[in-house]
């Protein structure tokens, strides 16, 4: 096997198994030594696929972002920006519930300081926040696109602390069995208020 076949092949081991570590374990619980021995290589042959773990876990929560934008595209077919909408965020609630410790991730992990984070890992996540802004857009065609892109953060800011405190069983949270329903609630209740801004009706 060519050497870039070999590399290529070690990554995608590293990758797969470092994905299976955290869906099992958690972020916290992701080690180098695990990781390597599920991928069946030695443990320095980790750096001559990455740089380090950090790089790791970002090509998993690459994955985990592939998979999510993958959930969300599946409501595009829903008709008008206020089901778009919704069916966004009750998509990201049920792939947050799927994928517990794999959507946990995306958010837990951090840089050492100093570090900034790559290009292709931010435009990636700005991904999800283009999503939102299309139906936001059909909403508030009055607003320019800074402003939209704005108030697509603060709801994806809405929607993800409810999801995160209820997922995290926090006394302030949403109880589980009633988290889509409260998430649809929370976002007919700005959709609302969006239409409510544009019309002045109600």
């Amino acid at each position: 096997m060519p050497d870039t076949d070999r590399k290529t092949d070690l990554r995608t081991r590293l990758i797969a198994a470092a994905e299976t570590e955290i869906a099992e374990k958690g972020l916290m619980g992701l080690k180098a030594r695990d990781v390597t021995q599920r991928a069946g290589c030695a443990l320095g042959a980790i750096y001559n696929a990455v740089a380090d773990l950090d790089e790791l876990v970002m090509r998993v929560n690459s994955r985990t972002l592939e998979r999510m934008g993958a959930a969300l595209a599946a409501t595009s077919g829903a008709e008008g920006p206020e089901a778009v909408t919704l069916g966004l965020a009750d998509a990201y609630a049920v792939f947050a519930l799927e994928n517990r410790r794999l959507w946990s991730a995306l958010f837990e992990h951090r840089l050492p300081e100093g570090v900034d984070m790559p290009d292709w890992y931010r435009q990636e996540h700005e991904v999800l926040i283009a999503r939102i802004m299309a139906p936001l857009k059909s909403l508030r065609p009055d607003l320019p696109d800074d402003e939209i892109r704005l108030r697509a953060r603060t709801l994806f800011g809405a929607v993800h602390g409810v999801v995160h405190l209820a997922l995290q069983g926090r006394l302030v949270g949403v109880p589980e069995p009633f988290l889509r329903q409260e998430v649809a609630a929370l976002v007919g209740a700005l959709v609302l208020g969006a239409k409510v801004a544009r019309t002045g009706k109600v």
